[in-house]
């Protein structure tokens, strides 16, 4: 291949159809749910975490059901994935958890995973108050960030001052480039691009593609598209 030159090829995972989940999954799932307690369930789901194979991922995924506030059909679920206070967590269909990404929730909290989410390996969500839309990728290595310490009192270690949290929320279609950090308060608009290693500390608005420390528009996609339809037009 040429240096320089590009490989274009589909997006398989986005466009793959979502097939129902076996019946004994669901079956399995709700007979955990109605007779186990929840330390029973997630003793089991641990036999299962790092184990290979087709027969793993399904019990992954049906122990998660049991534990979950809503799971949609289709999910794939890593090895080594952790998610806490499970309870508060609504997940759409096929989503993807890559191994080793870890999903912070809260008792009193709440995170909503919309339909076709995409979460890479490693990735760190603080899901305490969290919601991501519909077909929204986020990267291997992100940091989704939902506090921080007030730092206030001074004469105190800054880890014993209170936690100020913030909601999070990562609107449709939007993509989150690997290594990427998201910062408490932060609205990410539909459709938005966010630059791998960008550090993001304010709102992005939709369309647009940000990339930076701290992350800074660079351009807005919508408008560059408009920009290009009038060039070819003139042409």
């Amino acid at each position: 291949m040429a240096k320089g030159s590009v490989r274009v090829f589909p997006a398989v995972y986005a466009r793959r159809p979502i097939e129902p989940d076996a019946a004994f999954e669901v079956g399995l799932a709700e007979h955990l749910r109605a007779h186990c307690p929840v330390a029973e369930i997630e003793a089991l789901l641990d036999r299962f975490a790092d184990a290979h194979g087709d027969f793993a991922a399904r019990m992954r995924r049906a122990i998660l059901r049991a534990l979950l506030g809503g799971l949609g059909d289709g999910a794939q679920i890593g090895r080594s994935v952790s998610i806490i206070h499970p309870h508060t967590f609504q997940i759409g269909a096929g989503v993807f958890i890559g191994d080793q990404a870890m999903l912070q929730g809260r008792h009193d909290g709440r995170c909503t995973l919309g339909d076709r989410v995409w979460i890479g390996p490693q990735a760190f969500l603080d899901a305490r108050d969290l919601v991501i839309g519909d077909c929204v990728g986020i990267g291997p290595g992100v940091r989704v960030l939902g506090a921080q310490h007030s730092g206030e009192p001074l004469d105190r270690p800054v880890i014993e001052t209170d936690q100020e949290a913030r909601p999070v929320r990562i609107e449709s279609w939007a993509d989150v480039g690997t290594g990427a950090i998201v910062l408490p308060g932060v609205t990410i608009g539909h459709g938005a691009i966010v630059g791998a290693g960008a550090v993001v500390t304010r709102d992005v608005p939709a369309s647009s593609i940000v990339a930076g420390v701290p992350a800074r528009v660079l351009r807005n996609r919508r408008a560059a598209r408009t920009r290009s339809s009038r060039e070819k037009t003139r042409a």
